[in-house]
């Protein structure tokens, strides 16, 4: 039994080490790597085994020719995922992480072949193998070796994709996590057309429905329209550009800003959407009700697609008279 374990560790060890020789960044042009968020949920800092960032990984033949590549039963020897700050620092690996790569061990994989437009899948948990101490915006993006750990000359490189941290429940308002009201659960953003984005933020409003209300805007877009606060939260650090945006949601909700976007009207009709894949806007006139006259506007709302969500980053009010 010893000797049929050796064999299979030492058939293991030389198959690599040869073809390692002969394999080149060539052999994987036609080859590409996609991430996005698997069951995306609200994420915390710290590496609870409770909360993990799931990300869907794929790797896809884009040519004519068979795709082989090696996958490590244990996957952190086959990729790397790769986490950054606004200000371009890149966030440290776990301690398990580390200590797999520079200890002396065994490493199994599977030879996978692809056909012309075939892919193959699978879900990793970012926390397994990136510490991420507190609340922020982040990037991430990932390194997949299909040569293994060992032969990382040979990389594939993935989509970026923005990673929101919160501040952990025990130090944040309960009001600035969205939940449903009747039953508790945290409200996901859903794949919704731009007007149903923009109906749903109005409604949310009329009836003052403060998670509802932000669960499809960009704050800190909105934050940067005024050029005091983003001359400051340019130049402030990740923790600050944090605090910075709880603030800013809190002033909007007590109403201590002037922002024609949190007024409340009394009715609105949506007259014109468009939008290409990326980017478009929705033009909505709104009266607003007073004692003894009611005042028209006309609101355009800008609004973007980030990983298939739209959000609301900026907008124009037009007066339109009185009636």
């Amino acid at each position: 039994m010893k000797r049929k374990i050796l064999l299979i560790i030492s058939t293991i060890f030389i198959f690599g080490q040869l073809n390692s020789k002969d394999i080149s960044s060539a052999d994987y042009k036609n080859a590409s790597v996609s991430i996005k968020y698997y069951n995306r949920s609200i994420y915390y800092p710290g590496n609870d085994s409770e909360n993990p960032i799931n990300v869907h990984v794929t790797i896809k033949n884009n040519g004519s020719e068979t795709l082989r590549f090696k996958l490590a039963d244990d996957r952190t020897f086959s990729l790397d995922f790769k986490v950054f700050t606004v200000k371009n620092n890149q966030l440290e690996q776990t301690n398990e992480v580390i200590e797999k790569r520079t200890t002396n061990r065994t490493v199994y994989f599977r030879e996978i072949a692809l056909e012309q437009g075939e892919e193959y899948s699978f879900v990793e948990n970012v926390k397994d193998y990136i510490k991420i101490p507190e609340s922020s915006v982040y990037y991430l993006e990932l390194n997949y070796y299909p040569e293994l750990y060992k032969s990382k000359y040979l990389s594939l490189k993935s989509n970026r994709l923005t990673l929101e941290i919160r501040p952990s429940p025990s130090a944040t308002a309960s009001n600035f996590i969205p939940v449903e009201r009747k039953t508790v659960e945290i409200l996901q953003p859903q794949a919704l057309s731009p007007d149903k984005i923009v109906e749903q933020t109005i409604i949310a409003r009329q009836k003052s429905q403060w998670d509802q209300f932000f669960l499809y805007m960009d704050l800190e877009s909105l934050l940067q329209k005024n050029p005091t606060l983003k001359r400051k939260y340019i130049s402030s650090s990740a923790e600050e550009r944090e605090r910075m945006l709880v603030t800013y949601k809190a002033d909007l909700m007590q109403s201590r800003i002037e922002n024609d976007i949190i007024s409340i009207p009394s009715e609105f009709s949506i007259v014109e959407t468009r939008y290409n894949p990326t980017e478009g806007t929705v033009s909505v006139i709104e009266w607003f009700q007073y004692p003894n006259f009611k005042e028209k506007k006309n609101y355009v709302y800008k609004i973007r697609q980030r990983e298939g969500i739209w959000q609301i980053y900026d907008y124009t009010v037009t007066n339109l008279g009185t009636e």
